[in-house]
């Protein structure tokens, strides 16, 4: 049976608790939990800074817990997102927004992916305030990483615009508590291919949009095939850039030649890794083999690739400081993973930035997804001890 030091605190469950029950998949706001975790930072006596898309449905929200010189530069900041992926299709056994605690596990959408280590940090708010701080606490919450990390770099533009310079940064994904310094890089795309319907009788007077699209998806394949025929980074699982087809649509009726289909892809990149060539590579494909052809059916026809998100890879170096020190706290060496986080967007402005928190990558994205509860206690006490050593007053001997 685990130890009471192995238990989060009622106020850490509660907030996971809270959070899990907003329901901010990345296609709907999360101006809700947003609201909710400023209320409870503002009631603290937190700086406030929020950043929105145009429309003001998705919001970050920038929280500064100065310490009593009123300092809001330097100082650490606790970093996650507040979007959670879909559940559709998927078979949960509760409810997947509502909170349910069995077996030493909190189950819920989010639990995991990374609304336990945004619960940690909103309950352990009045236990910062209780230490002798001389650098501030800063919280990011973000929106839409989950499609591309598109909310982040507004609020991190902000911060130069502010000349917010903090000294630190802790990205709180699903780590089981393991320091992280690398991963890969994201480029996401949709492509949309428009081709001539015609009747299924007399396919050569159409130009079908359906098998023009699979020779370029059959193209992305190849090229994926000779990324990974060269493992180059074996810090990395898998030690070579990935390419992946996410979502495919299109045509009308199987007696219909295909006017138009659409697809989505990603690939996942090495930090040392020539994106732009990766793109151009595909980009010349499509422009000289695969547009005359269809341009010789169909004058009209047409590709459109769009690319829909850049997420920059993170490579922080493992002599930093503040590599040291997380490695410290944890007792683990710092290692590498492929799945992408706001670290890399931090790290590019210079801030020492360490991806560290509660839970395991396997269990996000999933049905049931859950996360321990000794997890939720092992970050406690790693932030405790992180924001004293960054932020609180230095030590002598």
């Amino acid at each position: 049976m685990a130890g009471e030091d192995q238990a989060p605190s009622d106020a850490t469950v509660d907030w996971v608790r809270r959070l899990i029950g907003f329901d901010t998949t990345s296609r709907r706001s999360n101006r809700a939990l947003i609201d909710s975790a400023a209320e409870h930072l503002g009631a603290q006596g937190c700086h406030l800074t929020l950043t929105t898309t145009d429309d003001g449905a998705k919001a970050n929200l920038f929280a500064t817990l100065a310490p009593p010189s009123g300092q809001r530069t330097g100082g650490l900041v606790l970093s996650g997102h507040t979007d959670v992926v879909p559940v559709d299709g998927q078979a949960w056994t509760s409810a997947p927004f509502k909170a349910v605690l069995r077996d030493g596990r909190l189950y819920g959408r989010g639990s995991c992916d990374m609304k336990g280590f945004l619960g940690v940090t909103l309950a352990l708010v009045p236990a910062f305030r209780g230490m002798a701080l001389t650098e501030p606490v800063h919280f990011a919450l973000s929106f839409d990483e989950e499609v591309g990390c598109v909310g982040a770099p507004l609020m991190i533009a902000d911060l130069a615009a502010r000349a917010v310079r903090p000294r630190a940064c802790i990205v709180g994904e699903p780590t089981l508590m393991q320091p992280v310094i690398g991963h890969k890089a994201i480029r996401l795309f949709r492509c949309r291919v428009h081709g001539r319907p015609a009747h299924a009788s007399l396919p050569h007077e159409g130009a079908n949009a359906i098998e023009f699209a699979a020779r370029i998806m059959v193209f992305i394949r190849s090229l994926a095939d000779s990324l990974g025929s060269k493992p180059r980074c074996h810090d990395f699982h898998p030690p070579y850039t990935t390419m992946s087809i996410g979502q495919v649509s299109g045509g009308t009726a199987a007696n219909i030649v295909a006017e138009h289909c659409e697809f989505l892809f990603e690939y996942r990149s090495l930090p040392e890794e020539d994106d732009d060539r990766i793109e151009q590579a595909i980009r010349a494909f499509i422009s000289h083999e695969i547009l005359p052809e269809m341009r010789a059916a169909y004058s009209r026809a047409d590709v459109a690739l769009e690319r829909l998100a850049t997420v920059p890879a993170f490579a922080a170096d493992a002599r930093e400081p503040f590599t040291h020190l997380v490695e410290e706290l944890t007792g683990a060496a710092a290692g590498y993973v492929s799945y992408c986080s706001e670290a890399g967007q931090f790290s590019d402005i210079g801030i020492p930035t360490v991806i560290c928190g509660p839970g395991s990558i396997e269990q996000a994205h999933r049905a049931d997804e859950w996360i321990a509860l000794d997890q939720l206690a092992a970050c406690e006490r790693f932030l405790i001890d992180a924001v004293d050593r960054v932020c609180g007053a230095p030590r002598h001997g």
